[in-house]
């Protein structure tokens, strides 16, 4: 993965905060895109916000760094990983 990509969200999920966490449901009929749910720790629930296709990997990972005050290898490593899951769940979409 490419730190100078830029990502964002797509329209099929929504953001909803339930009993004080930030859950992430996909908008969808079928019972398999259910097993998609996402129930957001706040380093990840700071990616989401993030992922607005104007900022870079790099600047959410940076942003990260500031925000958590966590090393740099361990927020890329964080920031990797989420944009990830949450590609192949196919809920955000890279800008070209």
């Amino acid at each position: 993965m490419n730190f100078s990509s830029i990502f964002r969200q797509k329209d099929n999920i929504v953001t909803r905060q339930i009993a004080g966490e930030t859950i992430l449901v996909p908008i969808s009929r079928r019972t398999d895109e259910m097993q998609r749910i996402f129930a957001l720790n706040p380093a990840a629930e700071y990616i989401w916000q993030q992922l607005d296709g104007s900022r870079s990997l790099e600047e959410i990972r940076s942003g990260l760094v500031d925000q958590f005050q966590v090393e740099t290898g361990q927020a890329a490593a964080d920031t990797q990983d989420f944009v990830l899951q949450l590609q192949q769940a196919g809920v955000i979409e890279e800008v070209t």
